[in-house]
């Protein structure tokens, strides 16, 4: 083991979409663990019972504060600026 290693924490913004169609933003350490939990009915009290969700669209950041601002600004996004967004990001891959 090797302790001069610093575990880097990533912070993900992400973009899911419902079962029904619509769009939620978040954030959270574990992205995986994340959409398991909005499928499983136990993430935000947005997805319950509007699962399964699916990962659209996802960026990471080192710090916590920068992550959270994202979020911030994805959330005041209309639908059609986050498509585009998503649509960009899968051009790019």
């Amino acid at each position: 083991m090797n302790d001069d290693k610093i575990l880097e924490i990533k912070h993900y913004v992400y973009i899911v979409q419902c079962s029904d169609g619509t769009l939620y933003t978040g954030w959270t350490t574990d992205i995986t663990g994340r959409i398991k939990a909005h499928n499983n009915n136990t993430g935000a009290k947005y997805t319950k019972g509007r699962g399964p969700v699916h990962l659209l669209y996802s960026e990471h950041y080192k710090l916590k504060s920068d992550a959270l601002k994202r979020e911030n600004q994805i959330k005041k996004m209309t639908r059609a600026k986050k498509i585009v967004l998503i649509n960009q990001s899968n051009k790019s891959v």
